[in-house]
């Protein structure tokens, strides 16, 4: 059986890892996080975080 709020927790720090990079590397504009070498690290780090987070969601518990 899945577990809902772990599954959505990953998918949360994934689309928030996805921000901060796109805005590290400077896709997105118009903040002070954009261009920032910082957050082009940070983001694939909480990116790979939440896809870990979110697989141990969907394997669910082993019987």
């Amino acid at each position: 059986m899945a577990k809902p709020l772990w599954v959505v927790a990953g998918v949360v720090l994934v689309l928030l890892g996805l921000l901060w990079t796109l805005q590290g590397i400077d896709v997105i504009e118009g903040s002070s996080m954009s261009g920032t070498t910082t957050w082009s690290i940070i983001g694939p780090i909480v990116l790979l975080v939440g896809a870990f987070i979110m697989s141990v969601g969907i394997r669910g518990r082993r019987p």
